[in-house]
């Protein structure tokens, strides 16, 4: 019996999710995570919101993370939507050195075009800028809309920056722009949706057609309707449709390891080999459990 799978999940908002997904995605095989900072559903209207969520995801949210045994790390950046809210965006700009070099920070994103309107286009450029000056990976948003000519711009806008392509992530692919971006030498995402965007059907020809170099399979998950174990079965559909195991660790795993752990805050070793599960540590002397029995010695959660 062949070994079972390890799973990366390199774009979900946890913070949007429940106990209950994180002990469904380690029952899954999901090892490590990466959040990307996002727009929450309504728009923040003051930068404390901003610092507050940030906050979040370098603290509070990889504990409630390790609580069942998920390494959590994240991406830090302001989302393209609410760029353009220019008054507001300028200080969170001014925030985000305060964060940059959190030792779970490993990437700036998700950073990129919604409306593709100048604002949009003037705090991607701000950021790409940063990320050239310290050397981090970027993770970039492809609009949903317009979004091939949308996500051939963003590509043209990271290399006028003179960024590597072999360092910038391009999210929410689909059949139509996947060629565009590995031609040019960027690792292509793909965001797994239950009824919208890519289904893990597609996913899976996908892969088929163009091999397993320099793609990432994700789910974001997030407040709306999605689904955190969109990876896991998506590399079930993978290999029951014939895709060699070897393809789907790369699309599954591997690939996100070697896309987001190039500045070495992301080790294999962070999840191999780590200290057993221990329910009765706290953050901030709060807990997870509300009450319940803790888990420990490396006993099951579900």
């Amino acid at each position: 019996m062949q070994e079972k799978l390890m799973i990366i999940d390199p774009h979900v908002h946890m913070t949007s999710r429940t106990t209950d997904d994180y002990e469904a995605m380690a029952a899954a095989g999901i090892v490590a995570i990466i959040e990307p900072s996002f727009w929450l559903g309504q728009p923040r209207t003051q930068v404390g919101s901003f610092q507050d969520y940030y906050s979040s995801l370098v603290g509070w949210e990889p504990f409630r993370a390790s609580q069942f045994g998920i390494k959590h790390y994240c991406t830090i950046g302001l989302n393209s939507k609410e760029a353009n809210n220019e008054a507001l965006a300028e200080q969170v700009i001014e925030l985000l050195p305060l964060y940059l070099h959190k030792e779970n920070v490993v990437a700036i994103g998700e950073i990129g075009y919604d409306d593709q309107t100048p604002a949009e286009d003037k705090y991607f450029r701000m950021q790409l800028e940063m990320a050239k000056e310290l050397n981090m990976t970027v993770q970039v948003h492809t609009p949903h809309r317009d979004k091939k000519s949308g996500t051939i711009k963003s590509m043209e806008v990271c290399l006028e920056h003179g960024l590597d392509p072999a360092n910038v992530i391009i999210d929410h692919n689909n059949e139509e722009t996947v060629k565009d971006v590995l031609d040019r030498g960027f690792i292509a995402a793909f965001t797994i949706y239950p009824k919208t965007k890519m289904g893990n059907e597609r996913m899976v020809e996908v892969v088929r057609k163009f091999g397993s170099n320099h793609i990432l399979v994700d789910s974001s998950a997030d407040w709306g309707v999605s689904d955190p174990l969109a990876v896991p079965k998506t590399a079930a559909l993978m290999l029951e449709r014939g895709i060699s195991r070897e393809d789907v660790i790369k699309t599954c795993y591997q690939n996100a390891l070697d896309a987001f752990g190039k500045n070495g805050k992301m080790k294999e070793s962070h999840w191999l080999g780590t200290s057993a599960i221990d329910q009765r540590e706290l953050f901030n002397d709060n807990s997870v459990l509300r009450g319940q029995e803790p888990k420990i010695d490396g006993n099951k959660i579900i």
